[in-house]
């Protein structure tokens, strides 16, 4: 992967705290939902709730498709990411509590809510690895894409 579009994604990714992620239903449709994020490189981790259907969908098909983006008024400064990956869950409990963590400083926000927030037993956490990615950025062109591929998924354990 050429640099400058490495750290081009790197600095999206971490601009930006929210995605939307699409998995796939049982009847073949997709589903897409909004989920907070953190990453560490090109890895990408959100949680959900154990018996989310998110969690359900990705239990039956791993695959996902993801896009990172902000608001603008101006067209031309359209840039954001959009990727195809895999999403595996996250089951050892050293990760998931390194992810939680993660999770913390970039949302720093939610320290000062009542209440504890979840620990690893009590969501399903989930680690995105892509497999391409889109980079759009409109101030090199109307629908300016630089197309990334990045290799087949690692198997985690």
């Amino acid at each position: 992967m050429d640099e400058d579009i490495r750290r081009k994604i790197l600095t999206l990714l971490n601009q930006h705290r929210i995605m939307t992620v699409v998995t796939l239903r049982p009847d073949g449709w997709p589903q897409a939902t909004t989920v907070g994020y953190a990453n560490e490189g090109l890895s990408l981790y959100f949680l959900c709730g154990l018996d989310s259907q998110k969690a359900a969908n990705l239990a039956r098909d791993d695959r996902v498709s993801l896009t990172i983006d902000h608001d603008t008024s101006d067209i031309m400064a359209i840039t954001g990411l959009s990727m195809a990956g895999h999403a595996q869950a996250v089951t050892d409990l050293a990760e998931a509590g390194r992810v939680m963590q993660m999770l913390v400083r970039k949302y720093p926000e939610q320290a000062s809510l009542p209440g504890p927030m979840p620990g690893p037993e009590d969501v399903r956490i989930f680690c995105v690895t892509p497999t391409v990615i889109s980079v759009l950025d409109y101030s090199e062109g109307f629908g300016h894409t630089d197309f990334v591929t990045c290799g087949p998924a690692p198997q985690r354990a």
